[in-house]
């Protein structure tokens, strides 16, 4: 045998019988050296010499930070682990690459604490500069089994378990992907995940496009992120997909830190991204409650707080849709949109007395973020209400929510509002200042039929300053004015004759049912402190009747104790015009005539007309006396 023969049998020998765990401290030593935590290998390395070598270790821990739970001693364990080295690569072009890395039953402990603390437990500290010559390091597949991840953020109050192993390559998926299921807690709401990403690997490769379908739920609310990330670990870019649906937009605000009104279930799908400390949600569209809704928001972070931008358009808005913004339900029906919370909510309103929103606002989702979100419904579904549309623009800043402005189209014209609620002090101080222009009488109670025959137009304001952390508490503190009116117009006889209990025309108009009554004008104008509306003028004039009204309408307890007094201007016999006493509550008015009075007069007929039928006729004949009122100043048309 020569001597070449001697050295290569030496050689093979040397393969054969060369313990590779001889590698094994210095490997140690260079992975804590990178990480700054201890490295260990407790089974054995091994290695299978060739073009692709195949590196194999089993017992691989990673130590944990040393401020982690002291019950996760390790951030990562792998049972076993196969590395493929392309040796060729090596050592001809000095790149490190790795076809194929195959791990088995990897175990790895993520925590989290605050920024101000250092972060997470995948930041780690070197001891020493990388070594690696700035070598180019590549991966290929990596193929997982059996992955248990555990996510701990506790200043997020979230705790989740994620259990993972390689599925199979497709169009979409190149390399062997993750298919991964999960459960636990996300911000306090029960969580579940399950998906699709692409292999882990590829999350280092920065400018490369990383592939995700996921699924998730905390709670009720659902999303289903598909598309892809740019430097993912770093959320240097996103192009995904995002579908989100739920019981109710509020549930967000424990989730993702956005605080939005109450609203019914929603679905909603847009585009997700990312610029700096800006998410973009675009060209999103879907529904809320009954009602379409599209546009586009962004979320700017980093700041003192998060701040909202929106410019939302509904193409055909349910009004129950907006009884959130009033921290009331919607009101329901066979037809509309509720989630069970809103059906509680209801329920509880409807066996209530009240009618006014008793719910308080929760001031710390008030201050929690600024906004800036405009909102334009081009037609609006409310059959009972005479509102057509709606353009509202919210402002808050610090706990100042401003609305400018909130207007309705309405009746054939437009409520104009201006409401500033300052909710930076324990007590919210709102103030508002409502004008309403030009309604059309005929089209204001649009379920109504008497009234559509009505000609006239509506115009007033109200004027408030009050106190309160709810609808029901701003109402009971109010201070202001209320000032309605209509100038010249036309109202349907029978309405108006009936409002005067007066038989003889009302029968007429029965077998005339075009007949309209001429009104010169009618208004009311009330006065309000601490939650009490006294009238200071009101009256409905007509060519023939003169009703004068008097009383008080009180927000506290929402009673009411008006009166109304017709004073005929003509002559008519059968008439049993009495004053109108209008009590009761908003939720159970009463209107019912001076029972007194009209059974005096009735009496009176009567015994007239024991004596002599025909002079019965004079206990119900009214002479007539009203004069006409004063329809000048801001009621004259």
């Amino acid at each position: 045998m020569t001597a070449l023969g001697i050295v290569a049998v030496l050689i093979v020998l040397l393969i054969i019988f060369w313990d590779w765990n001889w590698f094994k401290g210095p490997v140690e030593r260079a992975v804590s050296a990178r990480t700054g935590r201890a490295f260990h290998i407790d089974g054995n390395l091994d290695v299978d010499l060739g073009r692709i070598s195949t590196i194999r270790a089993d017992g691989l821990r990673l130590a944990n930070a040393d401020w982690a739970l002291k019950t996760a001693p390790e951030m990562a364990t792998v049972q076993h682990l196969e590395l493929d080295l392309d040796v060729p690569q090596l050592l001809f072009h000095r790149n490190v690459s790795l076809p194929a890395i195959r791990i088995t039953q990897p175990v790895v402990e993520l925590q989290n604490r605050t920024t101000a603390q250092g972060g997470g437990n995948w930041n780690f500290k070197r001891d020493e500069p990388s070594q690696d010559g700035g070598m180019d390091v590549r991966f290929g597949a990596v193929i997982v089994d059996a992955l248990r991840l555990h996510y701990l953020d506790p200043p997020n109050k979230t705790d989740l378990r994620v259990q993972a192993s390689s599925g199979k390559p497709d169009a979409q998926y190149r390399v062997p992907p993750i298919d991964l299921t999960g459960a636990g807690r996300w911000g306090a709401n029960a969580f579940t995940l399950k998906g699709r990403i692409q292999s882990p690997l590829d999350l280092t490769q920065t400018e490369r496009p990383y592939r995700i379908d996921l699924n998730a739920a905390a709670g009720a609310t659902k999303a289903h992120a598909r598309g892809t990330l740019i430097d993912p670990l770093h959320l240097g870019g996103f192009d995904l997909r995002m579908a989100l649906s739920g019981q109710d937009l509020a549930d967000l605000y424990p989730l993702i830190g956005v605080a939005l009104p109450e609203t019914p279930p929603y679905a909603i799908d847009g585009t997700l991204t990312r610029a700096g400390n800006v998410w973009h949600y675009d060209k999103f569209a879907g529904k809320v409650g009954d009602s379409d809704l599209g546009g586009s928001a962004a979320v700017t972070v980093g700041g003192p707080r998060l701040k909202l931008d929106a410019d939302l358009v509904s193409k055909r808005l349910d009004f129950d849709d907006l009884a959130g913004f009033i921290n009331a339900p919607s009101k329901g029906g066979p037809a509309e949109t509720r989630s069970a919370k809103q059906e509680a909510q209801a329920a509880k309103l409807a066996a209530s007395p009240r009618v006014l929103p008793q719910e308080r606002y929760n001031l710390s989702k008030l201050r929690a973020m600024d906004a800036n979100v405009r909102l334009k419904a081009t037609r609006i579904n409310a059959p009972k209400l005479p509102i057509d549309d709606m353009d509202a623009h919210l402002l808050l800043d610090d706990g100042l929510l401003q609305l400018q402005p909130l207007n309705f189209g309405v009746a054939g014209g437009d409520n104009r509002s201006n409401i500033r609620m300052d909710a930076r002090q324990p007590v919210i101080r709102t103030r508002a200042q409502i004008a309403v222009r030009t309604l059309n009488l005929g089209q204001l109670f649009p379920s109504v039929k008497l009234t559509q025959d009505a000609i006239g137009r509506i115009g007033g304001g109200i004027d408030i300053d009050t106190t309160g952390n709810s609808i029901a508490e701003m109402a009971a503190n109010a201070n202001g004015q209320l000032g309605v009116g209509m100038g010249k117009g036309h109202l349907p006889q029978l309405l108006v004759e009936l409002a005067g209990l007066d038989v003889t025309q009302s029968l007429g108009y029965l077998f005339d049912r075009n007949k309209q009554v001429p009104i010169r004008c009618a208004f009311a104008d009330f006065g309000i402190k601490d939650g009490l509306m006294q009238t200071r003028a009101m009256a409905f004039d007509t060519t023939d009747t003169l009703v004068l009204g008097e009383g008080t309408i009180n927000l506290k307890d929402e009673s009411l104790d008006l009166v109304l007094r017709p004073r005929p201007k003509d002559r008519s016999i059968l008439s049993f015009r009495t004053p109108l006493d209008i009590g009761g509550t908003f939720k159970d008015p009463s209107f019912r005539p001076d029972l007194k009075k009209l059974g005096l007069r009735g009496a009176v007929a009567l015994a007239l007309g024991s004596i002599a039928p025909p002079a019965a006729l004079l206990a119900t004949l009214d002479l007539g006396g009203g004069e006409d009122a004063n329809c000048g100043g801001q009621y004259a048309k």
